[in-house]
């Protein structure tokens, strides 16, 4: 019998093209800016559901039903429109899997969230990048002129990340009127502190999806907690792919308690906005550019050397985000908004960062 020849299995070649997404690591001793997490602490009502939860609760395996009802109500929607998902991620990767097939095209406005790009490669469907002008306002009529009848999905992030700008509800209204084919994902990972939203409309426009995380605002990043609102009947669809316990019996039981403490949410919100326009006159005095943001974040633009300011930064305590790799964001750097206080430590630290590298306005 001849030798046997040592393989290895070989994976699908759409996963072996699939970029690689390494998020960089922060430290306990340092100020996470770099992540647009809430910087503080979730909602006290979440600790004290987390006390009360038994060793003997966790044997169980956790029901999501109950819950889902809950959110619904409290989103003014139907329960079969709404899906907890784990993060916003698993909402995504279950969309591009459920409606993507081969040779589909999907339209993604760049710069944006990277795990868009990162799921639908793992999909055998065509990524269309729409690029952003220079002010990274979002691209309507490039976007629009991009359609096509192999459109399937159509990905606004609103507010978009890194950039902090907003797709116009009218805007969101007809692109969803001209491509009747495509489903349409508005990702409102910042709703919170940008205060406007379509997910009132979801029932009505048929193919309209909304997505919401509880990473951000709530505090919840850690639980992993995101959903999905849609049309029954494409929802339905989407549970197929949906494991059905993806979502933990912590998460499920922290969400209410997060939903009712409304007073908590309206004051971190509250604060952020204030640090938010505190922190934008320091970069404006520093004479930085920098994007007007409707989120919890700013993007600056540092130039050339925005990698050892990144660097300098977290020497002095502070984690920032080097955006430099994104499509039409060379030299800028994404700095999350946390609190008032938080702030202030990071405009210390942005002043002497930008003393030791004689930096001025790019």
């Amino acid at each position: 019998m001849p030798d046997a020849i040592l393989t290895q299995p070989v994976p699908r070649l759409r996963v072996q093209a699939m970029k690689e997404y390494h998020p960089p690591l922060g430290s306990r001793d340092s100020l996470r800016l770099d992540f647009n997490e809430n910087t503080l602490a979730c909602s006290p009502k979440v600790r004290e559901a987390l006390s009360r939860i038994t060793t003997g609760a966790l044997t169980r395996y956790p029901e999501r039903e109950p819950v889902e009802a809950i959110v619904a109500n409290y989103l003014g929607l139907q329960p079969a429109q709404v899906a907890l998902t784990n993060g916003v991620d698993e909402a995504i990767h279950v969309l591009f899997e459920t409606f993507l097939e081969a040779d589909d095209e999907l339209l993604l406005p760049v710069p944006t969230y990277t795990m868009y790009e990162v799921y639908a490669t793992a999909t055998d469907a065509c990524i269309v990048p729409v690029q952003a002008a220079d002010d990274l306002a979002f691209p309507f009529e490039r976007l629009v002129a991009a359609i096509t009848p192999r459109t399937k999905i159509i990905v606004i992030a609103n507010p978009n990340s890194p950039s902090g700008t907003v797709c116009t509800r009218a805007e969101i209204l007809e692109i969803a009127r001209l491509a009747p084919q495509a489903l349409v994902l508005v990702d409102e990972a910042y709703f919170h502190f940008f205060g406007e939203t379509v997910i009132d409309l979801v029932g009505t426009i048929p193919n309209l999806i909304v997505a919401r995380t509880f990473s951000k605002a709530y505090g919840l990043a850690g639980l992993r907690l995101g959903l999905l609102a849609g049309p029954v009947d494409l929802m339905r669809w989407a549970r197929r792919v949906l494991s059905p316990y993806s979502v933990n019996s912590l998460a499920l039981a922290c969400l209410s308690p997060a939903l009712e403490d409304a007073s908590y949410l309206d004051w971190y919100v509250a604060e952020v906005l204030a640090a938010r326009a505190e922190f934008e006159a320091v970069i404006d005095a520093a004479g930085l550019h920098r994007w007007p943001s409707r989120a919890n974040f700013v993007l600056v633009d540092i130039g050339p050397r925005h990698a050892e300011f990144t660097r300098r930064m977290r020497e002095a305590g502070v984690l920032v985000r080097d955006r430099s790799s994104d499509p039409g964001c060379d030299g800028r750097v994404r700095i999350t908004i946390g609190t008032r206080e938080q702030m202030r430590q990071a405009a210390t630290a942005l002043r002497d960062t930008l003393a030791a590298l004689n930096l001025e306005a790019q």
